[in-house]
């Protein structure tokens, strides 16, 4: 069995490194091996995989993803951290370390990764931005057929909130663009550090072909965005400054098959594609 970071080795590394977490990264580690071997079985992993690990943090999470793939892309945003990672591996996993590769970067901003390009996501992602970074990071690596990400128990609940949902929302519709998910697990509050003050989720999610459609992502994520900006309306007016007027979306939404007096927590993604290809020139 691998070994793997408890809370003494996270402290202590922490510690030399002259790192304390901030809420500003979004950074809160995970110390206990159970928890993490829990994630990589629930990803669901093909042994010749390439995974994307964003925010590996200490390298709790790194070590177990090492010996259940191939190769694993690591995106650091806090170089001290980047720099560190290659040297936790050398000493808990010195066989494994040939398959990881560090890039120091804001995940936000990656636009392409070096050879081999990843199949799966898996990641402890930053609180503050796990939503953001999810949905760029679909849009910008369409080799990424697969994934599992931490986040908040919220956030999870609203990845995979279904139409009709009280939570069902944007994160919902964008993410149900690329393919299903699910809530996987619950994980407590005791096996991070800091200790966060809620639980978090697992998501499980598979990239699946988007809703047939002339409208492009961006033209249908538009769509989305108005929809829900004033989510207490009824579709003619919150889509009347996409459209341009309330008449004008009122049209498109007749087009479209929508009664003009829905609310976009009704629709489900094809729906809101159908919509954008509505939209009057």
């Amino acid at each position: 069995m691998n070994e793997l970071l408890g809370p003494v080795q996270i402290r202590e590394l922490a510690e030399r490194l002259g790192v304390r977490p901030t809420k500003t990264l979004g950074q809160n580690f995970v110390h206990d091996p159970n928890t993490i071997r829990r994630i990589v079985r629930a990803a669901e992993l093909a042994p010749d995989e390439t995974v994307l690990e964003v925010g590996p943090g200490l390298g709790s999470l790194s070590l177990e993803l090492l010996a259940a793939t191939a190769q694993l892309t690591a995106v650091e945003i806090d170089p001290r951290l980047a720099a560190e990672l290659p040297a936790t591996v050398d000493r808990f996993a010195p066989q494994l370390a040939g398959r990881l590769r560090v890039l120091s970067a804001d995940a936000l901003t990656v636009a392409a990764l070096p050879d081999p390009q990843p199949t799966a996501l898996v990641a402890n992602l930053p609180y503050n931005v796990s939503v953001p970074v999810l949905l760029h990071l679909l849009a910008a690596l369409p080799t990424l057929r697969h994934g599992l990400v931490l986040v908040q128990l919220e956030v999870a609940d609203r990845l995979v909130a279904a139409p009709g949902s009280r939570v069902y929302g944007v994160p919902s519709a964008k993410l149900a663009w690329y393919g299903p998910a699910s809530r996987v697990g619950v994980v407590p509050r005791s096996v991070f550090w800091p200790v966060p003050n809620v639980e978090s989720g697992l998501v499980r999610f598979n990239r699946t072909t988007p809703p047939q459609t002339s409208a492009s992502r961006e033209e249908v994520f538009a769509v989305i965005d108005a929809a829900f900006a004033q989510r207490r309306k009824m579709l003619r007016s919150a889509l009347a400054g996409w459209a341009g007027s309330a008449a004008a979306a009122e049209a498109a939404l007749v087009r479209a098959g929508v009664a003009p007096t829905a609310r976009g927590e009704t629709l489900d993604v094809a729906a809101f594609a159908r919509i954008a290809e509505a939209r009057p020139s």
